[in-house]
């Protein structure tokens, strides 16, 4: 059974940073590439990053310039380094992994950008 580590939220002042993690054990499940998501209170899960296996990567508009996801094969993990954070990125942040048995969703991690 593929479980996954995700870790990282928090509560952050507006202009704060966070690095959210999503680790897999690699005897299980092996990450090729993958996505992060939101979601807000009412309101639907979103798109917020994508990484390709070849490393190419995809923002939303809304935090083009401000977010990062990268991935560590040597951590088999997917990051996601939050800067400039503003209190419309308040959501609870999901992980989407993909390997060669298919994707699998991260529990979810709040964050909570408030002053």
């Amino acid at each position: 059974q593929v479980q996954l580590a995700e870790s990282g939220g928090g509560l952050v002042q507006p202009g704060g940073s966070l690095r959210l993690s999503c680790a897999a054990s690699r005897s299980i499940f092996s990450i090729d590439f993958g996505n992060w998501y939101r979601q807000a209170p009412g309101k639907q899960r979103e798109l917020v990053a994508s990484i390709t296996r070849s490393g190419i990567t995809n923002y939303a508009d809304s935090v083009k310039g401000r977010f990062t996801i990268s991935r560590d094969s040597a951590e088999n993990t997917l990051y996601l380094q939050m800067n400039s954070l503003k209190p419309e990125d308040t959501a609870v942040y999901y992980c989407y992994p993909i390997g060669r048995i298919g994707g699998y969703w991260g529990q979810g991690t709040q964050v909570t950008v408030s002053s």
